[in-house]
């Protein structure tokens, strides 16, 4: 073997070397009660702070949809994630706030006439806790019997993380498409 081959075999791109962990970022958040979940740093546009009054509810939406919000313009629908999932509906939490957090997701599609079309979707949370790389690797799908109706579509799985905290992972763009297209 010649000495540039073992150098080649030595060294690696940044691009090589992600791609053989198959590592992800990932915003991790918080939903009560105690629910930790986690979302591709990809599909995140960004976090924002939500006056309790700024939200305005649309009626015979369903009950996860809290309304939408004026966002640079544009219209943002605004989802209450937990109660989507099956976990308490905001407004039944005994937390006390004048603003809410929402993650906004961006999803890329196509609309019924064959144009791109970008949507975008306020998740409501507890708060946002940090970023975290995972190997996708260690992503593990639950048992059947450990996950509910209501969280089954949206779920990617989980990861079990070396001290033993569960991080729930969820799928944007399935959280995106649930959203009534009205």
């Amino acid at each position: 073997m010649s000495d540039s081959t073992a150098y080649k075999k030595l060294v690696h791109s940044p691009t090589e070397l992600l791609q053989e962990r198959q590592e992800e970022q990932f915003l991790r958040f918080h939903l009560e009660p105690e629910t930790k979940i986690m979302l591709p740093i990809e599909q995140v546009t960004e976090v924002l702070k939500i006056g309790v009054g700024k939200i305005v509810p649309i009626p015979q939406m369903p009950t996860w949809v809290m309304g939408v919000y004026n966002w640079r313009g544009e219209i943002l629908w605004i989802v209450d994630l937990g109660h989507l999932i099956g976990l308490s509906p905001w407004d039944q939490q005994e937390m006390k706030t004048t603003a809410h957090t929402a993650v906004v997701l961006s999803y890329s599609g196509q609309s019924d006439k064959g144009k791109k079309s970008q949507t975008s979707l306020g998740l409501i949370m507890t708060r946002v806790e940090d970023i975290e790389l995972c190997n996708s690797n260690l992503i593990q799908s639950p048992p059947a019997s450990a996950i509910t109706s209501d969280l089954a579509p949206f779920l990617r799985g989980y990861w079990a993380k070396p001290d033993g905290q569960i991080i729930l992972v969820l799928d944007g763009d399935a959280i995106v498409a649930a959203i009534p297209q009205n």
